[in-house]
């Protein structure tokens, strides 16, 4: 759109028509955010009808432009964009705005919501999912696109408010964005002063626009975001000219445009007075008797930019069939990517190993698994929070993921230097999936997922399929004391719906762990790793880890149950040994994922873990949660302590000798007792 466009009637009477139903939606529900979709519906209005390619036909066409809304408490303003647009967001879905069950929920969720792009609402993540998908494009379109065949070149527009530029996950990610010269990707910045608390002025009063300047992006400032359509579009036209910078429009509006309380935190988290809305309806020309109305002219208007995009849609179709034709193993490969398939018998890729291996780290071992299948999987993307030489993400011949002017690496790298940004790197992938054709995979320590939760429980909620691959995840990591040693990570992982816990004991086990975790299309895995060296195990399996406990050492006439996870499985086979000599049978089990061991059937759980005999869990962190499989546990109820790996094990009581005594004194009580609590009855249903 040329910046001397005349703006219609229409386009006022559009936005009016956002601000008007915005009061209602959110009147109705009696809950919600009114104000932040009233001034934002000038700038939303304009992307939605003049420079965006989308297609509500095919919600998930390839090359679309992708839209977010970071501060997603507004999301009353990206449902109302959808329902005239033409998605299937219906008005009876506008009525039933935050009601249960319904497709309008409290913050946009792309797995509810046709048409939303990624799950936002914790303030800033939004932010950094867009530079995810920001990357995706450069990285797609480095891969694919050919002369004459541009498939990959959308931008990426996000509308973002006060409170997503004070939370940290925003700043990571923007610094990264700008270093990384994403040039597609564009954030209008809704600057209307104000949050929960009031004015920003009480606690948010630096510059931003000097602030991502000095991140690297390219900043604009628009004075009248309320009224001025032109000096809006003419800054989104100058942004789309800058190729070697993301771009920020800092957009100056009144929160709650029109209502008697405009510019307060009255009209942030509460419906407008029902006479203020007759007020705002008489003011803007509307009916005041009347509710839930758009004019036909304004389905018109959008419907027809909805119609430009469905026909750019067939065209790229199209192209795509004649990419096919001319290069036909890029396009297979494309399509393959687009359908979250993977490649036929890659699995069969995956390192196996016998008790005659070497004793080595998981961590390493997975290294081994990534030299193996990064070439069989041209879709993952790896990266680490600046720890690849401990995590060892980084296979053999790997391209890092750089703009090509740093020298580094080019955008069709596929491994990226995140720096020491966890949360920004875990909702960047967010973004990476959500865009489609990429598997993202990200490294720090397991301690530092901590840092990481918010976007990773947005991965669990969403359902994105995403690796986080943690390691030194647990006391054995040694010298770097309780700071850095994860005690109740795992705890909470376990406890996070829809999350993978994976901690492998050796290397079939770690195999088995990437294996489910790249094949499950639909939620994230955490493989926690170890870094020191672990021996392999007789009667581990790739498979048998799928099941996420088995038994790895069966024994007739069993007195006891051992539990282990990831490196104290061995340990539980050397206490075997001391107890066998004692005269005390003790079975074996490894649970490398208590996640997927509950998802197995009664009869499969009830063989695993035995009523009649006690059961016992090993683990280096945390006892809480392990009632649930176990009469006793043993591990830590404390934090760690800094020091060479097997003086702290050894501190701890985590060593063959010390864990064989307890688990004595364990087998004597019950037998004493004359019965044992069933697991059973405690635990399968």
């Amino acid at each position: 759109m040329p910046v001397n466009m005349h703006f219609t009637e229409d386009d006022s009477h559009a936005i009016n028509t956002i601000r008007v139903l915005a009061a209602d939606t959110v009147f109705k529900s009696n809950s919600g955010h009114p104000g932040a979709p009233m001034g934002c519906a000038p700038m939303a209005h304009l992307l939605f009808t003049h420079y965006m390619n989308f297609n509500p036909k095919n919600p998930h066409w390839a090359n679309r432009d992708r839209f977010l809304l970071s501060n997603g408490h507004a999301c009353a303003l990206h449902y109302i964009l959808l329902h005239l647009a033409g998605y299937p967001t219906s008005m009876e879905d506008l009525k039933q705005f935050r009601q249960l069950n319904s497709r309008t929920p409290g913050h946009p969720e792309s797995h509810i919501t046709v048409g939303i792009e990624v799950t936002t609402g914790p303030l800033g993540q939004g932010f950094a999912n867009a530079v995810g998908l920001a990357i995706a494009e450069a990285h797609m379109a480095a891969t694919f696109n050919k002369p004459d065949f541009d498939l990959f070149n959308n931008y990426t527009y996000m509308i973002v408010g006060d409170g997503c530029l004070q939370e940290g996950v925003a700043s990571e990610a923007a610094s990264l964005a700008g270093h990384l010269q994403l040039g597609k990707l564009i954030a209008l910045y809704d600057d209307n002063h104000i949050s929960i608390d009031g004015d920003t002025e009480v606690s948010f009063t630096e510059d931003v626009a000097k602030r991502f300047e000095a991140y690297g992006w390219h900043v604009q400032i628009v004075a009248d975001g309320n009224n001025d359509l032109k000096a809006i579009a003419m800054a989104i036209e100058e942004a789309q000219k800058v190729t070697n910078k993301p771009s920020l429009i800092k957009v100056f509006t009144t929160i709650g445009f029109g209502s008697l309380n405009q510019g307060t935190e009255k009209v942030h988290g509460s419906p407008l007075k029902a006479d203020d809305i007759v007020q705002l309806k008489k003011a803007f020309g509307f009916n005041p008797e009347e509710h839930f109305v758009v004019p036909q002219t304004i389905y018109d208007f959008y419907h027809a930019r909805a119609a430009q995009g469905a026909h750019l849609n067939q065209e790229w179709d199209a192209l795509l069939e004649k990419y096919v034709a001319q290069h036909p193993e890029e396009g297979a490969q494309l399509k393959r990517r687009l359908r979250k398939d993977l490649p036929e018998n890659w699995a069969t890729a995956l390192p196996r190993y016998t008790p005659a291996d070497k004793a080595t780290a998981t961590r390493k071992l997975s290294e081994a698994v990534l030299n193996k299948i990064a070439d069989i999987l041209p879709e993952l993307m790896i990266g680490s929070a600046d720890l690849t030489g401990s995590n060892l993400t980084r296979w053999k011949n790997a391209v890092d993921f750089q703009p090509v002017s740093t020298g580094i690496g080019n955008y069709a790298g596929r491994y990226i230097r995140y720096g020491v940004r966890e949360h920004g790197m875990s909702a960047i992938m967010n973004g990476l999936d959500a865009y489609g054709g990429i598997i993202p995979a990200g490294a720090t320590f397991l301690n530092f997922i901590s840092y990481a939760s918010g976007a990773v429980r947005l991965s669990a909620l969403t359902g994105h399929r995403i690796l986080y691959i943690m390691t030194h995840d647990s006391i054995g990591l040694g010298e770097d004391g309780p700071t850095h040693q994860p005690i109740e990570t795992l705890a909470m992982i376990r406890a996070t719906p829809n999350l993978v816990d994976l901690r492998p004991a050796d290397g079939n086990e770690t195999s088995g762990a990437y294996l489910f975790a790249i094949s499950a299309k639909n939620r994230p895995s955490v493989l926690s790793l170890t870094r020191q060296d672990l021996p392999q195990l007789e009667g581990s399996s790739i498979e048998k880890t799928l099941k996420g406990g088995y038994v790895l050492q069966e024994v007739e006439g069993a007195d006891v149950t051992l539990i282990g996870t990831g490196s104290e499985v061995s340990l539980c086979v050397d206490a075997a040994k001391i107890l066998h000599d004692r005269g005390i049978k003790a079975r074996i089990v490894s649970m490398p994922s208590t996640t997927l061991f509950d998802e197995q059937d009664h009869d499969y759980r009830a063989s695993v873990l035995l009523d009649g005999i006690p059961a016992v869990s090993v683990e280096a962190m945390s006892t809480f949660g392990w009632d649930r499989y176990a009469h006793e546990s043993i591990g830590l109820d404390t934090f760690g302590a800094s020091g060479p790996y097997k003086d702290v094990y050894k501190y701890f009581g985590l060593v063959p000798d010390v864990v064989a005594g307890k688990v004595q004194k364990i087998v004597a009580f019950y037998k004493s007792e004359g019965r044992i609590p069933s697991l059973v009855r405690k635990y399968f249903h």
